[in-house]
């Protein structure tokens, strides 16, 4: 016999089996628990360490005040803005200043794709995040708008609430899982891509530049 012969009479027994014999039970005993808490100090540390890695820019702010200045900050020299409706109205504010133009977005009242592309920034929360891979996720609730704006435009600004950063993946997605049917859109660092020869380039799938304040 043939190794081709082999071959597909391999396949064909492994089809058999497969239509006659149950599926095997795939594990789930995760790790859900990290060696620190949520939140915490070395979980913080390790977050700003992954993102910065990723050539993202992150701000740590502890007040109020701090936080409205990073946001002012992080949009450097952007005129335009596009924020979700259910941006708390301090964050609209602080995006607004020197003069930006800030514009809402929401499901019922979309800004068109061509307009979109012409707005330069955009500010938004997020759900949770995952410090051992540097993720921020956002599942489309108000305060993070339709998946289009944070991928549009050229540079995005993340508020992340220190509590929600969670140190492993499943811990991360059990709290996406609490809302299943949301769309989720899960960001590591800007947008890139290498090409063969390892060459890096910014920009392919979404904001060529990240800015995020870590609220506490």
């Amino acid at each position: 016999m043939d190794a081709r012969s082999v071959i597909l009479s391999r396949a064909r027994e492994a089809i058999s089996r497969s239509q006659t014999a149950p599926a095997a039970p795939v594990p789930r005993a995760y790790t859900r628990v990290g060696a620190n808490p949520p939140g915490s100090e070395p979980v913080v540390a390790e977050m700003v360490e992954k993102l910065e890695d990723y050539n993202a820019v992150v701000r740590v702010e502890a007040e109020d005040v701090g936080i409205l200045d990073a946001i002012d900050a992080l949009l450097a020299d952007a005129t335009t803005v596009v924020v979700p409706a259910g941006l708390p109205q301090a964050y609209k504010e602080a995006a607004a200043r020197n003069g930006r133009t800030v514009r809402e977005d929401s499901r019922q009242d979309p800004i068109p794709t061509l307009e979109l592309d012409g707005i330069e920034a955009v500010v938004t929360c997020s759900r949770t995040a995952i410090s051992l891979s540097g993720t921020i996720c956002l599942d489309g609730e108000p305060d993070q708008g339709r998946r289009a704006i944070s991928l549009v435009p050229d540079r995005h600004v993340i508020i992340l609430e220190r509590e929600s950063i969670q140190p492993t993946v499943p811990q991360a997605v059990d709290i996406l899982g609490e809302n299943p049917t949301r769309p989720t859109t899960w960001i590591a660092g800007p947008s890139a891509t290498s090409d063969i020869e390892l060459i890096r380039v910014n920009g392919v799938h979404g904001p060529r530049n990240l800015g995020v304040v870590i609220a506490h």
